[in-house]
């Protein structure tokens, strides 16, 4: 078992990662890693080296996500009312991914851990998923794609060729100025502070509840509920990092809050993520 442990050990975080983008959900990424770590130690005796355990492995992880994905939990119901969606996302599983977590050394690019990619990975077939994060992303061969789906390698193009007209990257940017102004806008209630901060297409969405909010004038709306609800109460934002973009852990009366996510693009804030799932307290 120890010398198992340190043949996987290298590989855990990424395994972990590969999951997180397979099922879009850390919590169950999790699961699904320490599941492909045990199903790979019961069947180590049957590995016969044809590929590496590396391979091996995130066959392993790659079946073990397809599987998780044939069910999900419901949206949970907001505690207070809302005022009009501009429309549901039918995404509700989503979480951040926190950058402490993230393997040291990775080949992909940024753009390949952020939400919006992460989240579009989520609107495709798995397989398509499944195609496009292991060829594309991971750099593995058709071959090997093909041998780890079980399809042949004629599959494996079809797959890829469907995948990636849904899954365009653009990278978000680091902006410490526009973070700062939005956390010190959001702590004091000051709705029209952080509109100034936004794109006018700017996306608002608070998984795991399905309610998002598009445009200045939708998401001031929301805020405006949002803040008239917690009243005096002041919400604290501790810094954070989470998909390679700025982040905050937010809490209420010393109390965990969620986790608040910005895609920044050309100096302002395209979209707000708001996660309040309490399995995310003391991850970030």
């Amino acid at each position: 078992m120890d010398d198992f442990g340190e043949l996987t050990r290298a590989y855990e975080r990424e395994l972990r990662l590969h999951c997180y983008r397979m099922l879009g959900s850390l919590t169950d990424a999790e699961d699904a890693t320490q599941e492909t770590l045990l199903a790979a130690w019961r069947g180590l005796p049957g590995f016969e080296g044809r590929s590496s355990l590396r391979t091996w492995l995130y066959r392993i992880a790659t079946n073990r996500c397809l599987t998780t994905l044939r069910s999900r939990p419901p949206a949970p119901v907001a505690p207070f009312e809302l005022p009009e969606p501009t429309g549901h996302g039918e995404i509700t599983w989503l979480q951040p991914f926190p950058d402490a977590l993230l393997p040291e050394a990775r080949a992909e690019t940024v753009e390949a851990v952020e939400l919006a990619f992460v989240a579009a990975l989520q609107r495709m077939p798995p397989r398509q998923a499944a195609a496009l994060i292991l060829r594309d992303v991971l750099g593995f061969t058709g071959a090997e794609v093909a041998e780890m789906l079980g399809v042949t390698e004629t599959v494996v193009k079809g797959l890829l060729q469907r995948a990636r007209t849904g899954a365009v990257r653009r990278p978000a940017e680091t902006d410490t100025a526009v973070s700062k102004r939005f956390a010190e806008a959001f702590t004091t209630g000051d709705v029209d502070g952080v509109v100034a901060l936004l794109t006018d297409d700017a996306w608002l969405s608070m998984p795991p509840a399905p309610h998002e909010y598009h445009g200045r004038a939708a998401v001031a709306a929301f805020l405006r509920t949002s803040f008239a609800y917690a009243s005096e109460r002041a919400p604290a934002l501790r810094p954070a990092r989470a998909n390679t973009q700025p982040a905050f852990a937010a809490s209420l009366d010393g109390a965990f809050a969620g986790v608040i996510v910005l895609t920044v693009r050309d100096g302002r804030i395209a979209a707000i993520a708001r996660f309040h799932d309490p399995a995310l307290a003391g991850r970030f």
